[in-house]
């Protein structure tokens, strides 16, 4: 390698994306620079998927752009390690090869946006900051879209967006005459359909190396793993999930989404896509998974029906979207939000997966197996606990961005904080999703295997979601009920007979101050 060169870019470990700009032409003048950080792997208790996940993609990425021909230095963790964080790395980088020009693409977590604007290189180095050409809204278009404090609602942008990109669009009317079939996304499986839920396509990267760099440097972390990664760590196997995707699950995604299950261990992924690693390292760009899902559509109309393909479009062009607006639109003090003022601490059997309520076990055990829980497990089961319980944010945060292969703030932030704990006063949610255990009942098959009674409320043996519903309710009453959407909750509740509606209190107080030995 050379000892100078003229132009400096980073790349860091969310912005594989081989198709930027950046990469049309090759400039022996300018040095790519990837980086493995302690500052990444420890400002929260990462998944150890998570961990080789990142580390696996950004060394191939480093690698291909290497085969192009691109001037590229990568360094692990034993090379970071005398560097204090990245602006220190940079600094010495600058210096050692004399560049003229640093650049770097626009981060999409505010903290690093914040570090690298507050860099403070020689006068002779001067600064860039380009976009990723990555999503379907530019980042200087998301203001207008979303005013802080009232970002509007999804259904109202997801349909700016359907007529903007024409998108599932007959001219100026949705395809199909409706916008959004979410109506028919609410199917549970019954025992048929699970004998012919496809097994999930999963690849089997070796992480030997990523291991022992980890132990090497003490870095703590949660979850398993064994010797090889089964998500995908490179732009091929991110589209052979793609197309996986698109000819085996998409014909039920729809149907099926917000399904729930503990029958087998094959099954853990259902329908879903589990394309969100891929796209939160863009390796995959919204437009071309978006794109290749309606092709299949078009393809196969006779085993994918437009509510499938509907209710696919409508989580990456709609709901990933907008959750990016309300994250910029409203950092930095969004991720103190504290609406219900929630302050319990986080069960240590978060950790862990020991609880008998069967629900949270599985999304849990689930979710440290794997990395992965789908939409529903982690708003109406790991979520659904948080808020009932009244669980610290900061803390159910934490753990939101540790344990999931796919949790960057950008994504996790709005969804955790603001659409599962109603922690941002409604900016996401259009009320707090909370429920009891009828809900699980209805979408999954956790009830019946479990050691509580899912339609007892105030026995010992009853489920703890019941009780922990109302008790919900009733201490944040002056909240909720101002919100037409759960009005009518209290006028069937209020009617109840006082002893009963005190002895389901009494049984949510027990689980509260019990809640370790649920």
């Amino acid at each position: 390698m050379k000892k100078h060169y003229t132009k400096l870019r980073l790349i860091l470990g969310d912005q594989l994306n081989a198709d930027h700009s950046w990469y049309a032409d090759i400039d022996p003048d300018c040095l790519y620079v990837m980086a493995e950080l302690k500052q990444e792997t420890g400002y929260v208790k990462h998944h150890i998927q998570k961990l080789c996940g990142f580390f696996l993609a950004i060394q191939n990425f480093a690698d291909s752009l290497e085969k192009s021909g691109h001037q590229v230095i990568y360094f692990t963790l034993d090379d970071t390690v005398r560097f204090s964080d990245l602006p220190d790395l940079l600094n010495h980088l600058c210096k050692q090869y004399a560049v003229s020009t640093f650049e770097y693409q626009r981060p999409d977590e505010y903290r690093l946006l914040q570090q690298l604007r507050a860099l403070n290189f020689s006068s002779a180095v001067t600064v860039n900051e380009v976009d990723t050409e990555h999503f379907f809204v530019q980042f200087d278009e998301l203001y207008g879209y979303f005013p802080a404090g009232k970002p509007g609602r999804m259904e109202t942008f997801y349909r700016k967006m359907r007529r903007k990109h024409n998108i599932l669009m007959n001219q100026t009317e949705p395809e199909g005459g409706q916008w959004n079939y979410d109506t028919n996304n609410r199917n549970k499986l019954k025992a048929a359909d699970l004998s012919v839920i496809p097994a999930p396509l999963l690849f089997a990267n070796s992480v030997r190396t990523v291991l022992d760099r980890l132990q090497r440097h003490q870095v703590d972390s949660i979850g398993r793993i064994n010797d090889e990664l089964l998500w995908p760590v490179n732009r091929q196997q991110s589209l052979q999930l793609l197309s996986y995707f698109c000819q085996h699950c998409l014909p039920a995604f729809g149907q099926f989404q917000d399904a729930m299950t503990s029958n087998s261990t094959h099954q853990w992924s259902l329908y879903h896509s589990r394309l969100s690693f891929a796209l939160n390292t863009k390796m995959l760009s919204p437009a071309e998974v978006v794109t290749e899902a309606i092709n299949s559509w078009q393809q196969q109309p006779d085993s994918i029906s437009l509510p499938e393909i509907e209710g696919f479009v409508r989580q990456i062009l709609g709901w990933r979207e907008y959750i990016r607006g309300v994250y910029w639109s409203n950092m930095p003090d969004y991720e103190s939000l504290n609406h219900l003022n929630a302050t319990r601490s986080l069960p240590d059997w978060f950790w862990t997966g020991e609880t008998k309520m069967n629900c949270l076990s599985h999304a849990i055990t689930q979710s440290l197996d794997y990395a992965y829980a789908h939409h529903i497990q982690r708003l109406m089961i790991t979520g659904n606990l948080c808020l009932l319980a009244g669980i610290d944010p900061d803390e159910v945060d934490a753990w939101y961005m540790g344990i999931y292969i796919d949790a960057i703030q950008w994504v996790e932030l709005p969804n955790t904080r603001g659409m599962s704990q109603y922690a941002d006063g409604g900016m996401v949610a259009s009320k707090p999703y909370a429920a009891s255990g009828n809900y699980v009942q209805k979408m999954s098959d956790y009830c019946s295997d479990c050691h509580y009674q899912v339609k007892e409320k105030d026995t010992d043996l009853a489920c703890p979601l019941n009780s922990l519903y109302w008790h919900f309710m009733e201490r944040n009453r002056a909240v909720v009920k101002s919100n037409p959407r759960t009005a009518l909750v209290y006028k069937g509740w209020d009617k109840r007979d006082e002893s009963f509606r005190q002895a389901v209190l009494m049984r949510a107080e027990w689980c509260l101050d019990h809640i370790e030995q649920l």
